[in-house]
């Protein structure tokens, strides 16, 4: 795992500085502590730092082709290099090193851009051909590795793993983008399809950028997508082995390395999984790590000790408590754009730990999303069922008046908790997904805007990526296009980014076995009723499953992360709420209705109101704005 930056001048080759270049890979110290590399020529600068995860000796980068034509700086892993170098050297091709680096300059020379599909891997990379004066960026198919570009007033295209690695580039004009502070606060995150840093770009998962000297910069292309329109008719069976199979491939792809590895476990079904298949190919003891709470409803120790003595695993444990709020200001840091998803306080001290012990560590990140283990696509399903029963012009009038009418109930048994649901009903099928998905309700976010703010979005709201996608998915049912939008904007923006920056923060490499790309295609020509049956959701990955975990793992509830942030702004940033309200950040911005956020927090910590979310996503703003523009 690495950090990578770079400069290219597609109009005139002028020289790039190597000590600009130095600074923008500095500055993402932390995602490769083991190296650092730069390399120049006319037009053209790449930089790199190393996390030395395979080839420690032979895998140094920027790399460049035995005749000096290409040149690469790459971040992550091609857990099929082996294949594709044996392919490779089949037709001619020489390698001069173990490393995966190498096969993308023979893979280039060979076949161009199309040696993407050929790629099993986590990655984003950045290739220089002299011979073609062109720079080709591509991202991996999932979006596990990120990619920010961004044209310079010099004419240069400059580029950088992280954000913060354009951010050190002097040129990089900082003016803030509300339509994406508008995004975050509707989202949760700042998406892939827009940057809080006005003119930054994220190259999007699945697309590649073929940059060439002379011609303007073109827009990306995707070069792969999930398809949800197919079905296959193959018995459970047959389907259950593939699966068990397509898993253990995945997991023993993501165990080569030549550095310490291991596995997080929380005790759920997905880390287990990983765990499990580990344990049934390594001859040693797998090394494992799980952090604990002080509270007992979200502490899962009890069901990750019973997976570890199962499997006799190398296993660590730490308590964290629930209301440690210390590592708030390293995480904006950490994140650089505001992130509202307070799970990465935990995420972040677990990989802390794993980092004590291992540098790479396997993950159960994204069968949620690819088997449909989200409680939120159950109600999905339910819904759109009651919709199809019901003409539309009577659920907005019927639904609606019962849903404005039903009280708030949050505190409540779930099944009284009717009111979100009635309001759901009353729309239709992508703005209710839109909405559950999402973070600070509309109407929420509008009470909180300047009037400034509000004719600047010019009715534009956030949720809106959510109902283009569903629109156009490739898919055949409800399930299907509320998974296919995740897999666009929930998987990338929030989970994977969460799992990238805080284990990049610790120089640890984190590897998502369950979202192997082999493993999501699978998935996503799977019946509906095998992804969620009788209401329980990964459903034949857990029938799979059942040979190699016990019965009180795979179906007991869903637990996860959960992080008290309602009760931390009635505690221990009771101060921070309420100095909300005479922020110069916030009030600086023009964007806000200062007194309206002063009602908001004042509601909250005099317990009218729960704005525990909202009020975490307006302090995370607060903190990234002054971060990023001062």
């Amino acid at each position: 795992m690495c950090g990578i930056a770079g400069l290219f001048y597609p109009e005139t080759p002028k020289p790039v500085d190597p000590a600009r270049l130095t600074a923008m890979a500095d500055a993402q110290a932390h995602r490769g502590p083991d190296g650092s590399g730069v390399w120049t020529a006319p037009g053209i600068g790449l930089a790199h730092r190393r996390l030395a995860i395979i080839d420690l000796a032979g895998g140094a980068q920027p790399m460049l082709s035995a005749d000096g034509t290409l040149a690469v700086t790459y971040n992550g892993e091609i857990y099929n290099f082996r294949e594709v170098r044996a392919e490779l050297e089949a037709i001619g091709a020489r390698f001069v090193s173990n490393s995966d680096t190498e096969v993308l300059l023979h893979g280039w020379a060979a076949w161009g851009p199309a040696m993407l599909d050929r790629l099993n891997g986590m990655f984003a990379f950045a290739l220089y051909d002299a011979a073609r004066q062109s720079l080709f960026l591509a991202r991996d198919r999932l979006g596990v590795k990120p990619l920010h570009y961004v044209e310079l007033a010099d004419g240069a295209v400059a580029f950088a793993s992280e954000l913060k690695g354009l951010l050190a580039h002097p040129l990089l004009r900082r003016a803030p983008d509300f339509r994406a502070a508008e995004d975050f606060l509707a989202l949760g995150y700042v998406p892939d399809d827009t940057c809080l840093v006005a003119g930054v770009q994220k190259l999007a998962a699945g697309h590649c950028l073929l940059i060439e000297r002379g011609r303007p910069v073109p827009a990306p292309q995707r070069w792969w997508d999930v398809d949800f329109s197919g079905r296959t008719n193959a018995s459970p069976a047959a389907l259950e082995e593939e699966l068990t199979e397509l898993m253990r491939a995945a997991v023993r792809a993501r165990m080569i390395a030549d550095v310490p590895l291991g596995a997080f476990l929380s005790g759920g079904v997905d880390s287990s999984a990983v765990v499990a298949l580990m344990a049934e190919a390594s001859r040693r003891a797998v090394k494992t790590c799980t952090i604990g709470f002080d509270v007992a409803d979200h502490d899962e120790r009890r069901h990750a000790a019973l997976v570890a003595e199962r499997f006799a695993t190398a296993h660590r444990e730490r308590i964290v408590a629930s209301d440690d709020v210390a590592l708030v200001d390293r995480l904006v840091a950490t994140f650089d754009e505001p992130f509202a998803d307070a799970s990465a306080l935990a995420t972040y001290q677990v990989c802390a730990l794993a980092r004590e012990d291992v540098t790479v560590a396997l993950s159960g990140d994204g069968a949620d999303e690819a088997f449909a283990g989200y409680r939120r696509y159950r109600f999905q399903v339910a819904e759109e069922r009651v919709r199809s029963l019901v003409p539309a012009g009577l659920r907005a009038p019927l639904f609606g008046g019962l849903g404005q009418a039903y009280p708030k109930a949050d505190w409540a048994p779930r099944f009284l908790r009717a009111k979100t649901t009635l309001l759901a009903l009353a729309d239709n099928g992508a703005a209710a997904y839109a909405r559950a998905v999402g973070f600070t309700l509309p109407a929420t976010r509008l009470a909180l805007y300047s009037d400034r703010a509000k004719t600047t979005l010019g009715g534009y709201r956030g949720e809106q990526r959510y109902l283009d996608t569903m629109a156009d998915a490739p898919a055949r049912e409800a399930l299907d296009r509320a998974q296919y939008a995740d897999f666009k904007h929930w998987l990338p923006g929030d989970i994977l980014t969460k799992v990238d920056r805080t284990s990049m923060a610790v120089s640890l490499e984190a590897r998502e076995p369950l979202l192997d790309y082999r493993l999501v295609e699978f998935a996503a020509r799977l019946p509906v009723a095998m992804r969620l049956k009788r209401g329980e959701g990964k459903w034949l990955m857990k029938r799979a499953l059942e040979p190699y975990l016990p019965r009180d793992i795979l179906y007991r509830p869903k637990m996860g992360f959960v992080t008290p942030v309602s009760a931390w702004f009635r505690g221990a940033l009771a101060a921070e709420a309420g100095g909300l309200a005479t922020s110069p950040v916030l009030g600086s911005s023009g964007w806000f209705d200062m007194a309206a956020i002063g009602r908001l927090a004042d509601d909250h910590r005099a317990g009218r109101a729960d704005h525990g979310r909202t009020l975490w996503q307006l302090m995370m703003l607060d903190k990234s704005l002054a971060r990023l523009f001062g």
